[in-house]
């Protein structure tokens, strides 16, 4: 059965504005960031471990990593070596490494002379499927608190990779894991330097 020519056009603009709409949805820009803040004032950060949601195991040390690096590339921030983190989080008795509550950061902060503390959620890493076809995801939220008073002063998340409309259609995979971490890791960063 063939399609009218004008039917398949209209068939295919309405298929590429569905897609175009879903790559741009809410979720796409979703950001907090405190007005009040000077973020040219912070010179130096700890990165805690990332809380990890997804299925790996080590899904939250692997996309850290790619982060750390990624961030110290940027030549902005001082991320201060993870031993210290974790012998700060020890002194200091920080009952949950992944997530600091208030007093924790500030005296974090204070010991470490860190101007802010930035926390992680892996919320999902590795292969996703729908139907035939696979592809890779990685989703993740970052918070960073100022350790002065330790208060969240900016917030973002994002969502890299999955299977699209185009894998659905002609099946195959995505590009590899550790690709989509660092999409995703340069778009948080995008969303913290702007």
């Amino acid at each position: 059965m063939l399609i009218p020519r004008k039917k398949a056009c209209t068939l295919i603009a309405t298929l590429l504005a569905t897609s175009l709409v879903a790559c741009s949805g809410p979720g796409a820009r979703r950001r907090y960031q405190n007005a009040e803040m000077d973020f040219g004032s912070v010179h130096t950060v700890l990165v805690m471990p990332f809380s990890n949601l997804s299925r790996d195991s080590m899904a939250g040390e692997r996309v850290r990593d790619v982060f750390v690096n990624m961030l110290l590339a940027s030549g902005s921030i001082y991320v201060l070596p993870h031993g210290e983190v974790i012998r700060g989080a020890s002194r200091v008795g920080v009952v949950n490494a992944s997530a600091p509550n208030v007093e924790e950061a500030v005296k974090l902060g204070g010991l470490l002379k860190a101007d802010a503390v930035i926390t992680g959620v892996v919320r999902e890493y590795g292969e996703l499927r729908s139907g035939t076809a696979s592809s890779n995801v990685v989703s993740l939220s970052l918070q960073l608190i100022e350790t002065q008073t330790g208060k969240v002063v900016w917030s973002a998340s994002t969502t890299k990779g999955g299977v699209g409309f185009g894998a659905r259609l002609l099946g195959g995979g995505g590009a590899p894991l550790n690709d989509v971490t660092e999409e995703a890791v340069d778009d948080l960063l995008n969303k913290l330097f702007k």
